[in-house]
């Protein structure tokens, strides 16, 4: 892994700067693709993501959710909370992915990460976020923030819904992939490494139209979709 990512850091230096867009989607999907399958995880997409702008909404269950979708949709320009920018390499190597970063706790940079996707949308990007703010141990779904579904709304791009759900022999929910609590990043790693058989379920659902709709009823919209396609109870919860 420490060696795929210095090369991952060696294939952005060098190719990135003056790329084509293309070209750097293609390196992205790669590497993220090779990073899954050096950890011993078992990628395993469902569903079609539509052409054109679009804010992808995903539940979060792990620091690999990024690489997972990196890994079907490279073209996603993923919001982040800052503190990811401290992660050794693999920080700068986000960056390098077109990264919008967001300090959460602080209102008048969420106003200015809603401004910022709303123009990347309307220049024609693909968004993506997680909108629990944080990880699941994904069992359940916490409550869904919409101030960032205000992107969608104001652009009139279509939001898209995507499910992930990583699975390891005996367990539908892996307990090994979950990043919760006080886990780092290092006992996190060795505990997928220490791991066999893991898969990660990418699965794309259908587009919810932003058109003519409160970003609160988007919300609610959205997180019944990603509950339903992980056989959650609480499909229309959403306290938040």
């Amino acid at each position: 892994m420490a060696l795929q990512v210095l090369r991952g850091v060696w294939i952005a230096w060098r190719e990135f700067d003056g790329a084509s867009s293309a070209h750097r989607c293609a390196r992205i999907q790669q590497w993220s693709a090779e990073m899954l399958a050096l950890l011993g995880i078992t990628l395993r997409p469902s569903g079609h993501f539509q052409n054109g702008p679009q804010l992808l909404a995903i539940n979060h269950v792990s620091w690999l959710d990024i690489m997972a979708v990196h890994a079907v949709c490279p073209q996603a320009r993923f919001v982040a909370k800052s503190d990811v920018k401290a992660w050794p390499l693999l920080g700068w190597l986000i960056t390098q992915a077109g990264t919008l970063f967001i300090e959460r706790e602080n209102k008048r940079d969420a106003l200015r990460v809603v401004h910022q996707s709303a123009e990347a949308l309307k220049a024609g990007d693909t968004v993506a976020f997680f909108p629990e703010g944080t990880t699941s141990d994904g069992h359940h779904l916490l409550p869904f923030h919409a101030n960032l579904l205000q992107a969608a709304v104001s652009s009139g791009a279509p939001v898209q819904p995507i499910a992930l759900r990583f699975s390891e022999p005996g367990h539908t929910v892996s307990p090994s992939a979950a990043y919760i609590g006080e886990t780092t990043l290092v006992q996190s790693l060795w505990m997928i490494a220490c791991a066999s058989g893991i898969e990660v379920h990418v699965s794309v659902l259908e587009p919810v139209s932003s058109e003519g709709v409160d970003r609160r009823a988007l919300v609610q919209a959205v997180r019944g979709q990603i509950a339903g396609a992980l056989g959650l109870s609480d499909a229309a919860h959403n306290p938040a």
